[in-house]
């Protein structure tokens, strides 16, 4: 399928649960003109606590690269597992690819989008990073029973796919209250600085709705719900998803 725009954040290459085979699957089925990688493509935080780097997670690398030779413009805004790459932004490399915190994208729909992975608007990534990183624990281990849980699953018959730390974040009423403010207050500075519509991750929730007359668009992720915002050549916005089923 050939899109306007592709859209993907939180690969988190260098963990073991990067999807990275349904990644490239996905890359080989779709093109576009436009690929925003929007933050946490590499998991900086992960990588410093115990490296891990199979080949896929170079494969995923050299086939972006490769879309950037075919012509793609590739647009990799950083994020905060990837934030080792912030103090040398902005970077060129070549014609097409451009690395940035930042970026505006507009739309054939003529709107103006803040594309950002949305962890500055995080006020405890931001102010209290001991207690993001002792969460980045958390759902690693989380991550980490759900590859049991689900081998539990599959030999008891029970069915497709099921996620613990999917099954927290919707329903601890912290988890769902932080999510909504994190939305909102992001749907708020697009809109003060007058945006149409706001395109972010971080979160791990894609999404695809109004809030208060801004676009917000969120992409998910590649480490359990395998999601991407596109742009079709009509204008028109659709979320990829259930790849994982």
């Amino acid at each position: 399928m050939k899109y306007r725009s592709i859209f993907i954040s939180d690969i988190h290459l260098g963990i073991r649960y990067s999807q990275t085979d349904k990644l490239l699957q996905f890359f080989r089925e779709n093109e576009s003109e436009y690929l925003y990688l929007v933050g946490d493509i590499i998991d900086g935080w992960a990588i410093k606590r115990k490296f891990y780097w199979p080949q896929t997670h170079s494969d995923v690398i050299q086939k972006i690269l490769r879309k950037a030779r075919k012509n793609t413009k590739v647009i990799y805004v950083t994020g905060n597992h990837d934030e080792f790459i912030r103090p040398f932004v902005p970077i060129l490399l070549g014609n097409n690819i451009e690395i940035v915190n930042e970026a505006t994208h507009i739309g054939i729909d003529g709107n103006r989008y803040l594309v950002t992975h949305g962890d500055f608007f995080d006020s405890i990534t931001m102010t209290k990073k001991w207690i993001a990183h002792l969460g980045d624990l958390g759902y690693d281990f989380l991550l980490f029973l759900n590859r049991y849980i689900n081998m539990a699953r599959q030999t008891l018959g029970i069915g497709k796919y099921w996620s613990i730390s999917k099954y927290v974040k919707d329903n601890v009423k912290k988890s769902v209250s932080f999510i909504t403010d994190f939305e909102t207050i992001l749907a708020k500075y697009a809109r003060e600085n007058n945006y149409d519509g706001v395109i972010c991750g971080h979160i791990h929730k894609a999404e695809y709705r109004m809030i208060e007359n801004i676009i917000y668009l969120n992409c998910g992720d590649w480490v359990e719900n395998c999601t991407a915002i596109v742009e079709t050549m009509e204008g028109e916005w659709k979320i990829i998803e259930n790849l994982n089923n």
